[in-house]
C-alpha cells in the first residue's frame, strides 16, 4: 500500500495549521500537506494570512511528521501567476524561490504549481510552449535546491473553470519535453475521473513521469469510499508500480471530520 498524507487545508477550519497537524496525527497520519505557505483556506474563501511557519517546523520535528508538499501558485493564477503567460515569467520564478525558502524550512521536498488559465487570443501550442518555457527556466531552480515540481492537472468542468492543463497527457507531454528529474506530473485520480477517466492503464503506462497523487470521491469531492471510483484496485497499481512517495488525500469531509479520517484508512487498510 502507498504511504498516504492528507491535505489539511479543508479540514479543522479556523484552527491554526499547527493545530491540524497535531490533530492530524492523532488521527493517525505521518505526513501531511497543505496549499500557500501565505493563505489560509476559512472554508469558502483564500484569504492572505501568513502560517506560523517556525512553529510549524518545530511541531512536526518533534512528532516527526513530513510536510509533504506546498504549493506555489494558484489554478487561477492569481497567487504567483500565470505560467501561460510570459509576460508572468519573472513574477513566477519570484514566488518560486520564495516558496522554496520556506519549504526548506519545513523539510519539504516537493512544490506543486499549476499552469493557470486558457489565454483569450493565444493558441493552444503558444501556451504550452510558454509553460514549458517557463518550466525549464523553473527546474533550473528547484534543481539546484534539490527540489521537484509537481505540476498538477485539474478539471474545468466542476471546480476551475477555465485552467488551461486539463488532460494528463499534455501533462506527461510537458513533463517529457522540459526533461528534467525536478518535473513530474501531480495525477489527481479525482480531477482526472472528472476529464477522461483511464486511471489503472494511464498510472502504469505514465508511472515514471509521475510524482504525486491527489484523491477524492466523484461526484462531490468527498471521502474516497464514497462516489463511483474504486480506489482499491487503483492504490494497488501505484503500489504494483514501484511509486515510494505519498498517495495524498484532498476531500472535504461530509461526516463528522474524526470519523471521516478513520474510516478514510480504515478503508485504505482494507486493501
Amino acid at each position: 500500500m502507498p504511504r498516504i498524507d492528507l491535505c489539511i487545508e479543508p479540514f479543522f477550519i479556523g484552527s491554526k495549521t499547527v493545530d491540524k497537524i497535531i490533530k492530524a496525527n492523532e488521527l493517525g497520519f505521518d505526513a501531511v500537506e497543505f496549499w500557500f505557505w501565505d493563505h489560509e483556506f476559512n472554508g469558502s474563501d483564500l484569504i492572505f494570512k501568513k502560517k506560523e511557519i517556525d512553529e510549524i517546523a518545530a511541531v512536526c520535528g518533534e512528532l516527526d511528521v513530513t510536510i509533504n508538499d506546498i504549493v506555489v501558485n494558484s489554478p487561477d493564477g492569481s497567487i504567483g501567476g500565470f505560467l501561460t503567460k510570459p509576460e508572468d515569467r519573472e513574477k513566477y520564478l519570484d514566488r518560486l524561490r520564495e516558496t522554496i525558502e520556506i519549504a526548506h524550512k519545513l523539510k519539504c521536498r516537493k512544490l506543486i504549481t499549476c499552469t493557470g488559465n486558457e489565454i483569450a487570443g493565444r493558441s493552444f501550442e503558444q501556451q504550452f510552449d510558454c509553460v514549458a518555457e517557463t518550466l525549464s527556466r523553473a527546474v533550473e531552480i528547484a534543481s539546484k535546491e534539490k527540489i521537484t515540481l509537481v505540476l498538477e492537472a485539474l478539471n474545468s468542468h466542476v471546480d476551475h473553470a477555465g485552467y488551461f492543463l486539463v488532460s494528463s497527457k499534455t501533462g506527461f507531454d510537458i513533463v517529457k519535453k522540459v526533461d528534467s528529474p525536478y518535473l513530474k506530473l501531480l495525477y489527481d485520480v479525482y480531477h482526472m475521473q472528472i476529464m477522461e477517466g483511464n486511471h489503472i492503464a494511464t498510472i502504469r503506462q505514465n508511472s515514471s513521469l509521475i510524482g504525486h497523487y491527489h484523491s477524492a470521491g466523484v461526484p462531490g469531492r468527498n471521502e474516497i469510499y464514497k462516489g463511483e471510483i474504486n480506489y482499491l484496485p487503483i492504490l494497488e497499481a501505484v503500489d504494483d508500480t514501484g511509486y515510494s512517495g505519498y498517495f495524498g488525500l484532498e476531500y472535504w469531509p461530509s461526516e463528522t471530520q474524526e470519523l471521516s479520517l478513520t474510516k478514510t484508512l480504515q478503508y485504505i487498510k482494507s486493501k
